[in-house]
C-alpha cells in the first residue's frame, strides 16, 4: 500500500457516491522531495555557509534552522497540494500556481483557499455536473444522499431518526440503492 496515492484513487461503490482523496494524498510525490530539500538545504546554510564564530550560539542556530527549514518545507508542500486540488476543481492551473508562488508571504494560498470552487460530481442517472453537496440533482431529481421525508436535510445512512426534526426515517420511502447500507 502506497502512503501517496493519485488524486484519482477512490474507491466505487455500487450506490454510494465516491469518497475524495483525504488530503495528505492530495500532495503530490514531487512536492515531497522538494520539501525535503528545502528543509537539508536550509540547514546547510544555517550550520556551514553563514558565518558563525561564537560557538555559544549553537542553540540559535538549531532554532533558526529548524524554524526556517520547516517554514520553506510546508511552503512546499502547500504549493504541491494547490497544485493537485486546482486540477480536480476545475479551475486554471497555470494561474492559481503563478497567484500562489509569486504572493509574498502564503497570501497567494490564502487567496486560492478563499476562492476556490466547490468540487463537482456527475449525477449517476443524467450526468449532469451537480456540487458534491447537493443531495437531488436539479435537472432529474435523482436522490444523491439519503435525506429526511420531512425536513428534506441530509441524514447519515445509519441514522434512525432525523438530527433536525426527529422524524422516524423508517417509515421514509427510500431508494434500494440507499437503504441497503441501513439494513
Amino acid at each position: 500500500m502506497s502512503f501517496f496515492r493519485s488524486h484519482n484513487d477512490s474507491v466505487d461503490v455500487p450506490g454510494q457516491r465516491s469518497q475524495p482523496p483525504d488530503d495528505l494524498s492530495m500532495i503530490p510525490a514531487w512536492s515531497v522531495v522538494l520539501a525535503i530539500a528545502a528543509f537539508a538545504s536550509m540547514q546547510y546554510l544555517v550550520h556551514f555557509v553563514l558565518p558563525h564564530h561564537k560557538p555559544d550560539m549553537l542553540p540559535m542556530r538549531l532554532l533558526m534552522g529548524y524554524s526556517w527549514g520547516t517554514l520553506f518545507a510546508s511552503y512546499v508542500l502547500l504549493v504541491g497540494y494547490v497544485s493537485r486540488d486546482v486540477k480536480r476543481r476545475n479551475m486554471s492551473p497555470g494561474l492559481w500556481m503563478l497567484i500562489v508562488i509569486m504572493m509574498p508571504g502564503g497570501i497567494g494560498a490564502i487567496v486560492y483557499f478563499l476562492l476556490r470552487q466547490p468540487i463537482l460530481s456527475r449525477c449517476p442517472h443524467c450526468s449532469t455536473e451537480i456540487a458534491s453537496s447537493y443531495n437531488f440533482c436539479p435537472q432529474c431529481q435523482f436522490q444523491m444522499a439519503p435525506v429526511c421525508g420531512q425536513c428534506f436535510r441530509g441524514v447519515e445512512i445509519t441514522d434512525v431518526y432525523c438530527k433536525q426534526c426527529g422524524h422516524d426515517l423508517q417509515e421514509d420511502q427510500v431508494p434500494a440503492r440507499l437503504k441497503a447500507f441501513r439494513d
